[in-house]
């Protein structure tokens, strides 16, 4: 492996993939593309009770879907317990750890705090044994980190900690270490809440000989009202970002920005740029603030980025769970709402709502603006435009707008007392698209039938 650059992300498939591990396996994956290394996929499954193949292939599957594609075959540590074993017992015939016996209720409980003691394994053949690792009872260990400088620990305030439980699983401290080793990982960049792990991994590692990676904490991410990020906050599994219409690409970039800056005030920055400017002495000891608001203008801005192509394709599974797309007539139309809607949208789900007037009939008419428009005399006028709008040819934007400014000419009002009710009538709704535009997509018959049924509805309320 000489010189290379070797990372890792290392989740336990417990649960679904987060934004916080999501960001550590982001930085990970640039720190090496950046150094031309390689970066590792780990499954720390030793926890088997809670670990499952299915949170495994979600885990697997929104790297992927976030473009972390990782280098070499996936380590599983379920798969290593006897190398574990192997070098447990090493330490213990160095005299650098011992066995102990632990009480059943105590099996549980990982690294230190676990109560037990040195005992000679031949007086305890019958009952299980734990390993503990020796910590020196005087001096400290140190390290220098590439984020937050140097860290130091006093062993006494680390106490002696269990490397093998009695079970035969190896705790997490020693686990990383073994499997870090044999990856041959020259970089561990994690979260600022390992920190307090490190020291006993230095231990370990220095007990074997073996040669200490350099260790970069990252900063903790924080909701707006800087508290510890949580489902109130809006931050939720990677996977159902995709699902409300985040682009892989947009998120991203919003962790990218959690912590690291590419040196100057930009918040759009493409994939190869971050790749190119990556170094994780840019990244803040201070803590991320996740803003979901931020997320959502980070992706409207990559959503006009793509052709109106590439969006059609990857809003239209959204129209077809919706309904409101159900045959290729609908699709073509579909193709011209995009283009309508685009700069308007902030998530591919927006465009079901937005564009439901395109494909289903107007159930209701916005209140507000039933006030604001709906006014006195405008069944009139909108009775003169169904007849200036049946006398068209061909139903395209132009000759719609020439109807609409001609009509308002020869009743002597503004083209917006007529635009406005028309809006109302053909939509339900006070904005939108242009409304020659979203007129000629919708087509002649329809926006005539739906005219005619609002002045319907105007002469009930009226009566009423």
């Amino acid at each position: 492996m000489g010189n290379e650059v070797r990372v890792r992300f290392a989740p336990s498939p417990t649960g679904y993939l987060h934004v916080g591990g999501a960001r550590t396996a982001l930085y990970n994956w640039l720190f090496a593309r950046n150094r031309g290394g390689k970066f590792l996929l780990r499954i720390e499954n030793t926890d088997v009770k809670r670990s499952s193949k299915e949170m495994e292939e979600y885990i697997k599957e929104a790297m992927l879907w976030l473009g972390l594609n990782w280098d070499e075959d996936i380590v599983y540590q379920l798969e290593r317990l006897e190398i574990y074993r192997k070098y447990a017992l090493e330490l213990v015939e160095k005299g650098l750890a011992y066995y102990c016996y632990t009480p059943p209720e105590e099996l549980q409980k990982e690294g230190g705090g676990v109560e037990c003691h040195e005992v000679n394994p031949e007086d305890y053949s019958e009952k299980p044994l734990a390993i503990k690792f020796r910590v020196p009872d005087e001096g400290t260990t140190e390290f220098d980190d590439i984020i937050r400088g140097h860290i130091r620990f006093k062993n006494e305030d680390l106490g002696d900690f269990v490397i093998v439980r009695s079970d035969g699983i190896p705790t997490y401290n020693f686990a990383v270490v073994v499997d870090d080793h044999y990856m041959g990982i020259t970089h561990v960049i994690r979260g600022e809440d390992h920190i307090s792990n490190t020291p006993k991994q230095i231990l370990i590692y220095r007990a074997f000989g073996w040669k200490v990676p350099e260790f970069a904490h990252l900063p903790m991410i924080l909701g707006p009202d800087k508290k510890r990020l949580s489902k109130r906050h809006g931050a939720t599994s990677v996977l159902e970002y995709r699902d409300i219409g985040i682009l892989p690409e947009a998120l991203f970039n919003f962790l990218a920005l959690l912590g690291w800056s590419p040196g100057d005030n930009r918040e759009i920055v493409s994939k190869e740029e971050m790749i190119r400017l990556f170094d994780l002495k840019r990244v803040g000891k201070r803590a991320a603030v996740f803003d979901l608001d931020k997320l959502f203008w980070i992706n409207s801005e990559y959503i006009r980025m793509k052709s109106d192509e590439e969006i059609y394709e990857l809003a239209l599974p959204f129209m077809e769970k919706a309904g409101l797309v159900k045959s290729d007539e609908d699709r073509e139309k579909f193709k011209k709402v995009v283009p309508l809607l685009k700069e308007r949208v902030k998530l591919l789900k927006d465009f079901v709502d937005l564009s439901e007037y395109f494909f289903k009939d107007v159930e209701k008419y916005d209140e507000k603006g039933v006030k604001k428009h709906f006014k006195e005399g405008v069944e009139e006028r909108l009775s003169l435009l169904v007849e200036k709008l049946k006398a068209i040819e061909t139903f395209d934007e132009k000759s719609i707008e020439k109807a609409v400014r001609s009509l308002a000419d020869e009743l002597g009002i503004s083209a917006a007392k007529l635009i406005h009710p028309t809006r109302l009538a053909v939509t339900g709704r006070t904005f939108g698209p242009g409304l020659f535009e979203l007129m000629a997509v919708i087509g002649k018959d329809e926006c005539i039938k739906r005219i005619e049924r609002a002045i319907d509805w105007i002469k009930a309320q009226r009566r009423d």
